[in-house]
């Protein structure tokens, strides 16, 4: 069986403990504000990036740098390795495009190897579940084919759901409509969010108040469950753009259900340009997403 490594980008929200000891190659998504661009080697902390946001500064996202991403496969492929790459969604962004095209010039020059480029359809740790459930599946030994078939099998099987404080972040980058935006800032309504099959997002409600929107999302949960396929021992991933305290309230609802493998992290702020503070998510295998 031929080696391989495991990599993704920054969009994917893996918790910098799990990055560092499994030593994930991150491609990097970049965001701005004004002339100054972020997302390599220049990084804001969250908490600063969303601050930067409440005072009333609007960043950009933008996609991932082909030059990046040649420089860090090449150094993959020369070591005689093959590459396992799982992508943010191509329905929200050009990055795995990016990634498919750089792919494939590579593979010109790299005739013996292997780039397979595995489209999440989804975001934040939406992807990254499929990113932990690559790595596990890579430590039982199972081949980048077998990983990749699993990952496709269950990838309409990552239901994520998210409420946010703002919708007119979402639709200043053309992630939701402007009436949904509109209805969205009404006062005290409080929108629910999916990530759909195609991997688009999608309104799924509102909800009056903040307190029953988190709750939702975990009611929403329990409604899309399938535990005979997927126990409770499967992961699930909590998501907020700097409210942590609600966010643990979240998992903690969740843990109350009994699921043992809990995870929590920031919403990148590659992706957090479009969510805005306040942004709240949940991720869980369940039914199949819509």
């Amino acid at each position: 069986m031929s080696d391989y490594v495991i990599t993704t980008d920054s969009n994917s929200d893996v918790l910098p403990e799990f990055i560092k000891e499994n030593d994930l190659t991150i491609i990097p998504q970049y965001y701005s504000f004004g002339d100054t661009v972020y997302g390599d080697e220049l990084n804001m902390p969250p908490h600063e990036f969303y601050e930067t946001m409440r005072k009333g500064e609007l960043p950009k996202s933008q996609a991932n740098n082909p030059a990046v991403i040649r420089e860090r496969f090449e150094k993959i492929l020369k070591e005689g390795k093959d590459i396992l790459h799982i992508a943010f969604s191509s329905a929200l962004s050009g990055s795995c495009n990016n990634v498919m095209m750089t792919a494939n010039e590579l593979l010109e020059e790299y005739p013996e190897r292997k780039i397979r480029v595995f489209d999440s359809l989804n975001a934040s740790l939406g992807e990254g579940v499929s990113v932990y459930r690559a790595i596990e599946l890579w430590k039982e030994g199972k081949s980048m084919d077998e990983v990749y078939e699993v990952l496709e099998k269950e990838r309409d099987h990552v239901n994520v759901s998210f409420t946010v404080n703002d919708l007119n972040h979402l639709q200043r980058g053309g992630r939701v409509s402007k009436t949904t935006a509109v209805v969205g800032s009404l006062v005290n309504i409080k929108p629910i969010l999916t990530v759909t099959a195609s991997g688009e997002l999608k309104s799924d409600g509102t909800v009056r108040g903040r307190k029953k929107s988190l709750k939702t999302l975990v009611t929403r949960m329990e409604e899309s469950l399938e535990l005979d396929a997927y126990g409770k021992d499967r992961m699930v991933a909590v998501l907020h753009g700097d409210c942590l305290d609600e966010a643990e309230n979240v998992a903690q609802m969740v843990k109350d259900m009994g699921f043992t493998n809990v995870v929590i992290n920031d919403v990148s702020p590659s992706i957090g340009t479009h969510a805005g503070p306040g942004v709240v998510g949940l991720v869980h295998y369940g039914k199949k997403r819509a």
